[in-house]
């Protein structure tokens, strides 16, 4: 074995993975395991990759051709053919790109299968879920992914196969070793697992509380058999949200002594507040995207959306374009081809914005009129092509 070794080199050896760490529990020192699965089970969280994740799937996706200084839409790509038709036989391309931001938004990692003829040329993309996935150093120093497949919509039936880097697209959260991405999770895991608790603490409350709350005291030592009795007639009596607010009636010599807080006095409340915007923090949503309207009015509400695109999307957006880049795209395509997310889409819903901005580029002679009835989804018209005041010798704008 000795031999073998020195004549091979460094063996194959497992890459230290964060974000695998995450997906099988994190403990914290409130006692909870903060994984994905318990994670969204927080409204905050959930809502936080889902306007993040439909946000990006929802924008358009084009690729573009140089030639020279000049960048055409390249429609006959069989990557701009995927966007257009799908990715895979099951995925739409809106769908394919929700799966893979909420994987990285999640677990700090997503991956997809590139799939190719036997002539190298790109077939489908098919994301595969981050648990399936074990990743491996290899001795060159470059990855290897052991994919264990389960059932699914592909199906896999539990079978084990290694896919190299050159075989897949790996988008990434923020890396710790520059090999794989770290959960946001992970990272601030006391402050999900803060939320859990006080969701359960929440739970609990309002299962188990009794209104009024507080305590029964007798004058006597009850028997066993009345003391079991008074338990279970006051569980069925007063406890559970149904029977709130009832009026008790009480016999033999009992009281009732007021021992808890409410809600309010207890800052419950306060508390759950507080933590939806921690947990907005930490994906770096604002409040209002959420549905988070304390101290929200009409105009910081638009400003939220405004910086929801250029801080949170448009990062994201750059992050699967060098993605696309560097992974699916060949070595030849790179120099000429780039894909992009047009974040313009994020205007759609501001008329006003939408068309000054229109009149804007019209007038400096940046956009033709026939220009913006395509962006717009119409057809061309005649005399579309020219600026405005082109055809009497005026400049742009005049």
């Amino acid at each position: 074995m000795n031999i073998i070794k020195r004549f091979f080199g460094k063996t194959e050896q497992r890459a230290a993975c964060p974000s695998w760490d995450a997906l099988s529990g994190h403990g914290t020192a409130t006692g909870h395991m903060v994984n994905p699965r318990a994670a969204e089970n927080l409204s905050t969280v959930l809502a936080c990759v889902q306007a993040i994740s439909t946000a990006i799937a929802s924008l358009p996706a084009y690729l573009y051709r140089m030639e020279g200084k000049v960048r055409v839409e390249d429609t006959t790509h069989p990557l701009a053919e995927l966007i257009r038709r799908g990715p895979n036989e099951k995925q739409t391309w809106p769908d394919f790109i929700e799966f893979i931001m909420a994987s990285a938004l999640l677990r700090g990692n997503a991956l997809v299968e590139i799939v190719t003829d036997r002539a190298g040329h790109l077939q489908e993309l098919k994301p595969v879920p981050w648990e399936w996935v074990s990743v491996q150093v290899l001795p060159s120093g470059r990855l290897a992914y052991d994919v264990t497949e389960i059932t699914s919509i592909y199906g896999g039936q539990g079978r084990f196969r290694r896919l190299l880097e050159g075989e897949v697209m790996h988008l990434r959260d923020r890396t710790d070793d520059g090999l794989l991405g770290k959960s946001r999770l992970q990272r601030a895991a006391a402050v999900v697992a803060a939320g859990v608790s006080v969701q359960e603490f929440a739970e609990s409350m309002y299962r188990n509380g009794a209104s009024p709350s507080g305590a029964l005291e007798s004058d006597a030592k009850l028997a066993p058999e009345a003391y079991d009795r008074l338990k279970q007639q006051f569980n069925e009596a007063y406890t559970g949200p149904q029977n709130a607010r009832k009026v008790m009636l009480l016999e033999s010599g009992l009281h009732w002594k007021q021992i808890s807080v409410s809600p309010e006095d207890a800052e419950l409340l306060s508390s759950r507040r507080f933590t939806t915007e921690e947990l907005a923090r930490i994906f770096q949503v604002p409040p209002p995207m959420v549905g988070i309207w304390d101290h929200s009015t009409f105009t910081n509400s638009e400003t939220a959306g405004k910086w929801f695109a250029t801080f949170t999307i448009g990062p994201w957006c750059r992050k699967l374009e060098a993605e696309f880049a560097r992974s699916v795209l060949s070595a030849a395509d790179r120099a000429t081809h780039q894909i992009e997310f047009d974040l313009s889409g994020f205007l759609r819903g501001d008329h006003g914005a939408r068309w000054q901005g229109y009149q804007i580029a019209v007038s400096n002679g940046i956009l033709t009129p026939n220009e913006i009835r395509e962006a717009e989804g119409w057809n061309p018209r005649p005399g579309g092509d020219d600026f405005p005041g082109k055809q009497t010798g005026a400049t742009p704008g005049a």
